[in-house]
């Protein structure tokens, strides 16, 4: 794989929300438990992306995507507005890696990134909970703590009931 660049958008064109698709689609078809059934279609994939724009555009949410020569592989969100009483808090969101490019650092690279853009956006709590192995390991890596997990939670996109882990993560 070549090398890849980071960087928080403000604005999505059809190229972006095309290769943010195919992303989401790929985690989907291959398991990742994202709030999505499998197969997911493209209109739905899409519509979902229309939405985060939406966010995006108005500021309630941070955006950011790893890309390289070929294209979108890898995306965080950050739900930065949050109830009155949570002002120093963001949700972090959607943590998605093609598989093309796991285990390459993509997932660590844009975890800092989004701790970097949630600093900045004058945060300083993050929160999230995951139902993937995989992403446990990143997110322990990264310095996250574990506040507890959750059984049957949801469902896997290919069926099965999976647990959910809560984390967060206090940032200086």
């Amino acid at each position: 794989m070549s090398r890849y660049a980071i960087s928080q958008v403000s604005h999505l064109d059809k190229t972006q929300l095309q290769g943010l698709v195919d992303v989401l689609i790929d985690c989907v078809a291959g398991g990742a438990s994202v709030s999505f059934m499998h197969p997911l279609s493209r209109a739905k994939a899409m519509a979902f992306w229309r939405r985060v724009a939406d966010d995006v555009a108005s500021g309630a949410r941070a955006l950011l995507v790893a890309e390289d020569d070929r294209g979108i592989l890898g995306t965080v969100q950050l739900v930065l507005d949050q109830p009155e009483n949570q002002p120093h808090r963001a949700d972090l969101s959607k943590m998605l890696v093609h598989r093309r490019a796991r285990r390459l650092g993509v997932g660590a690279a844009l975890m800092r990134a989004a701790e970097d853009a949630a600093r900045a956006a004058g945060k300083t709590l993050l929160v999230l909970d995951t139902a993937s192995d995989d992403a446990e390991r990143l997110y322990a890596r990264a310095g996250w703590t574990l506040v507890g997990v959750i059984p049957d939670y949801a469902l896997l996109p290919h069926g099965g009931l999976c647990a959910t882990s809560v984390y967060y993560r206090k940032l200086a």
